[in-house]
């Protein structure tokens, strides 16, 4: 489905609390289907039109019912008292009068009685098979609207989604940096299924509801004016109740999501590194502060449910009062012959389903604080500030070396400056090159800034001050897709998705159908991943996920720097790869990387120095800055940093410089 997005951030940020503000930006969402809503609220109003006619409908049976009986009687006290066959009804009333009995004769003449006719069945099967089919087409009517009201919920839900997926996108890396990943998880996965239950919980009932209430009171003063004056007595009590519960609720909610991101992100951090919880004994304290969290969560969970489903026990209250009411003065006005049996059995219908909407929409207040909620924290998420975003017609890096041969992997740093927080600087004057196929090792010890140049250069990152230029342009005149699709990046961390082994390969891999099955099995065997592919039962047709227990650590980041070496970059990162494995296999691993790198720029962030001495630059950096560049032997010569470093990892061993 194809939508187009306009950028969060071209919208006004909804503030924090603002419930209004943050109801405006829903309903935004919703009137993206127009038509839909249209029809939704058109079948709503038809449906409850023909539901609040039933009744009155109905009404018309019963005063048929009521005068055939009436008639009858009438008939029989007609010959007691010896009157001819052809008397009517008004001197049957007169008679009554004489006698004292004005009530009863007002009663009776309010209907159309004839004296010894029962009732007119015909006319009642009539009006009954009437009032059936105004319900079934009712009944077919909400169908239609519930029908119409899934898609419009599903729609915007799917909007949402899609939006916070192409959020995260634009996101700089700053911001996951700073921000929980459970609270990310919780605020686009929780928040968006609660609005989700929310808006198919109340969406189509709002409107039915309020529709209903209108029309139900309309009826009843079309009626009895002065009995729907008498019903609604409860009503304004029941509303200021009602609004003060909703008062109360919203914070409920909103304590209630922001602490379940929380548990979230616990569980998920103590999930991931449950071996070191376990490791140094911590599962008390990790406990300890999972119970607080889920302690508040369960307060604010409490305070919001508790407050809720206070709401059906007062309507349904309110409703039995005012029913009570109608039906204590209702009688009187029968008797007194003010209205008919049959309108005071549709009155009562109609005081049922006056105060049953008000029911609906006070349980749909309290969803609707709820849905908010989430949609706060949502809407918070969707306005984060973005990466500065790019022209997509922008040059790309290849169609401006074309007259050079094509992309070189030549690599400058030019005075460049640049710190993760504005008054502690990192970085302040560096300035590095690295020509095409060389090998730039990046040593130091941690905290220098070793994964920050990398950082840089891929744009995770904007510099503060100075040039990045790959081949002799400025990398800020590239897309990020552009200049990052000149990479391939081998971490310290392994990160293999859920899939087969050959996805996981080819992930990398922009065009697929470029690489051949043979040039998958080449870069296999070259990375010493066929090896043990080849004993799994499935082989490449293995699938990985995050309980794979068929591969160790260090064969997964086999995998990783295979996906690399297939991916055909014009420079590589190698950021400590062969961390994860064993001596012999990092002999295999260096080997081939040697093959990979070969007429490729690499860039290699070590703490294992004996895995860069043939690098043809290494750069000692410390506090941002690179204190020291040269090759291994001319910086052992120099007996500087670097000198200290390797000394101290090769003490008492016999190296050869």
């Amino acid at each position: 489905m194809a939508e187009n997005h306009t950028s969060p951030t071209a919208r006004p940020i909804a503030k924090k609390g603002s419930r209004r503000h943050t109801l405006a930006r829903l309903i935004g969402y919703l009137m993206r289907d127009t038509w839909q809503m249209i029809v939704m609220i058109l079948s709503g109003l038809i449906g409850v039109a023909l539901l609040v006619v039933a009744p009155k409908v109905m009404a018309r049976g019963t005063d048929v019912l009521f005068t055939g009986i009436l008639g009858k009687l009438l008939g029989n006290l007609a010959t007691k008292m010896h009157l001819s066959d052809g008397v009517t009804t008004e001197q049957v009333v007169d008679m009554m009068k004489k006698a004292g009995q004005d009530k009863v004769a007002s009663m009776v003449s309010n209907y159309n009685v004839k004296v010894g006719v029962g009732v007119d069945w015909n006319a009642f099967l009539k009006i009954m098979l009437m009032t059936v089919g105004i319900y079934v087409v009712a009944m077919a009517f909400r169908y239609l609207q519930t029908f119409v009201m899934a898609g419009i919920t599903s729609r915007t839900v799917y909007r949402m989604r899609d939006e916070i997926e192409t959020k995260i996108d634009r996101l700089p890396l700053s911001y996951f940096d700073r921000v929980p990943r459970g609270e990310v998880m919780s605020r686009t996965t929780n928040d968006v299924d609660n609005i989700q239950q929310s808006l198919q919980q109340m969406l189509a009932e709002f409107f039915f509801s309020v529709f209903q209430f209108i029309a139900t009171v309309g009826m009843m003063i079309s009626i009895s004016p002065m009995l729907t004056l008498i019903a609604m007595i409860v009503i304004p009590v029941l509303l200021i109740i009602v609004g003060g519960i909703l008062k109360l609720t919203q914070p409920q909610f909103v304590k209630q999501w922001e602490n379940t991101g929380k548990v979230n992100s616990h569980v998920e951090e103590m999930f991931s590194g449950h071996m070191i919880v376990r490791a140094y004994g911590q599962e008390a304290f990790v406990e300890k502060q999972f119970d607080e969290y889920n302690e508040s969560l369960y307060k604010a969970s409490w305070g919001a449910s508790f407050l809720s489903s206070m709401m059906n026990p007062l309507t349904t209250f309110a409703g039995n009062v005012s029913f009570v009411i109608v039906a204590i003065f209702g009688g009187l006005r029968v008797i007194n012959g003010q209205i008919t049996l049959g309108d005071l059995q549709a009155f009562s219908q109609y005081s049922r389903q006056s105060t049953q909407p008000l029911g609906q929409l006070a349980t749909m207040g309290s969803t609707l604080q709820s849905a908010l909620a989430s949609a706060q924290r949502i809407f918070e998420f969707l306005d984060e500030e973005e990466e500065k975003q790019e022209d997509k017609n922008t040059p790309t890096l290849a169609s401006r070396v074309t007259d050079r041969g094509g992309v070189q992997g030549h690599v400058e740093f030019d005075h460049v400056k640049f710190s993760y927080v504005p008054d502690k600087p990192l970085i302040t004057d560096l300035s590095m090159e690295a020509k095409p196929g060389q090998t730039i090792a990046i040593v130091g010890p941690t905290g220098a800034g070793k994964t920050t140049l990398v950082n840089l250069l891929m744009r995770f990152y904007e510099i503060n001050d100075g040039h990045i230029r790959l081949d002799g342009v400025d990398v800020s005149e590239l897309t990020r897709q552009d200049l990052r699709s000149h990479f391939g990046m081998v971490l310290q961390d392994t990160w293999l998705f859920e899939g087969t082994i050959r996805d996981n390969l080819f992930y990398g891999v922009h065009d697929k159908s470029h690489i051949s099955e043979e040039r998958m099995l080449e870069a296999a065997k070259a990375t010493h991943v066929d090896e043990f592919v080849r004993r799994l039962p499935h082989g490449y047709d293995t699938v990985l996920d995050d309980d794979t227990t068929e591969m160790s650590q260090g064969e997964k980041q086999l995998l990783t720097i295979c996906r690399a070496y297939l991916s055909d970059p014009d420079i590589l990162i190698l950021d400590e790869a062969t961390s994860s494995v064993d001596t012999r296999t990092e002999m295999k691993v260096q080997h081939a990387m040697n093959t990979l790198r070969t007429g490729r720029t690499a860039f290699v962030i070590a703490h294992r120095l004996s895995t860069i001495r043939d690098a043809d630059i290494i750069l000692v950096v410390n506090h941002g800055n690179i204190v020291e560049q040269g090759n291994h032997d001319e910086l052992l010569a120099l007996g500087g940093a670097y000198a200290n470093l390797y000394n101290s990892q090769f003490a008492g061993k016999n190296e050869d410089n």
